[in-house]
């Protein structure tokens, strides 16, 4: 494929170490997709916050990504850059902030990540009105949708365009919602939307039956795995640890050893982490521990670059982009 100054630069500079397993990540990434293969990809931390979706949202127009599992935090993080982005206050100096210094930004409305700050008047409750009245319309239809399908109907609506203050092309969620990506959040209850959900059920204002959860995301990636899988093997690329990537790599095993499926396992398996087995971390294995769970095997392509996400991954997005 033909190459651009960025990924010559990376085959000239990067011999070594992480620096090599990206190389090497990188090609097989390719490799993959040049193969017809589906690629999968999990986000978590605050890779929206960290505005992954600059380079994120290039991969999923150029069908370099066909479908993401997602904590609740990067589904909704991405929406409050593009309606917020012009409030949100950077602190280069983040780790020299006393408790005092906290507290300051607290007093402001300003929720801190690493060295990002929300803003909550102009990003959380900017959307909340337009989020609510999706919620309240469901539960008047006695209809109920999963977390991505309430963002899905939101972007789709056109309501929050007057807000948005990115460009709409730097968002990765709009990308996926033009082509209908899958996508799955578990745990999405430990979100800001999700602390807002529940305490409206608590307040009697909506139903969560309006809100289809972590069992029904399972299911529906089963029915994904097993109708995509049939054709080619599909690749696992897994950004961070946690839930956002030990739930989907579980399927597997599941549709095999539970349900008697005999589906292959994950055709690449590729995580930027910087875990460590020996605190018990799932998210710390090394692949081939994997391997004894029935989520790949012995000739599965595999990589682990023990580096910083926000670093890594527009990097290699870069060079398996030919840039």
């Amino acid at each position: 494929m033909t190459q651009g100054p960025i990924s010559n630069f990376i085959e000239k500079n990067f011999l070594h170490f992480n620096a090599a397993a990206l190389v090497d990540a990188g090609k097989a990434y390719r490799v993959h997709i040049e193969s017809k293969r589906p690629m999968f990809i999990t986000l978590a931390g605050a890779m929206s916050s960290g505005e992954l979706g600059i380079s994120l949202a290039e991969m999923i127009r150029q069908n370099k990504v066909h479908a993401i599992c997602c904590t609740g935090a990067n589904l909704e993080e991405d929406v409050f850059n593009l309606v917020a982005h012009n409030h949100y206050k950077r602190i280069p100096n983040y780790r020299d902030l006393t408790p005092q210094d906290e507290m300051k930004l607290l007093s402001q409305h300003l929720n801190r990540v690493t060295d990002t700050c929300i803003p909550e008047e102009e990003a959380i409750r900017r959307i909340e009105g337009s989020v609510m009245e999706e919620w309240l319309g469901a539960s008047e239809r006695n209809e109920s949708y999963f977390p991505h399908e309430f963002m899905y109907r939101i972007l789709k609506s056109g309501k929050l365009k007057q807000y948005y203050q990115i460009p709409p092309e730097n968002s990765w969620l709009l990308a996926a919602c033009e082509k209908n990506l899958p996508i799955f959040v578990p745990g999405w209850e430990d979100s800001t939307l999700g602390n807002i959900f529940t305490a409206r059920c608590l307040e009697g204002k909506i139903s969560p039956k309006i809100l289809k959860g972590g069992i029904e995301y399972m299911m529906s990636l089963c029915k994904w795995y097993e109708a995509t899988c049939r054709a080619n093997p599909i690749g696992f690329f897994q950004i961070g640890g946690g839930i956002a990537g030990d739930f989907p790599i579980c399927v597997v095993p599941m549709l095999n050893q539970d349900l008697i499926k005999g589906v292959p396992v994950w055709g690449y398996f590729c995580q930027i982490s910087d875990s460590t087995t020996s605190y018990g971390s799932y998210s710390g294995a090394v692949p081939n521990e994997k391997i004894t769970w029935g989520k790949l095997d012995a000739e599965t392509p595999k990589f682990i670059i023990e580096s910083d996400a926000t670093i890594v991954a527009p990097l290699l997005f870069a060079y398996v982009l030919g840039q």
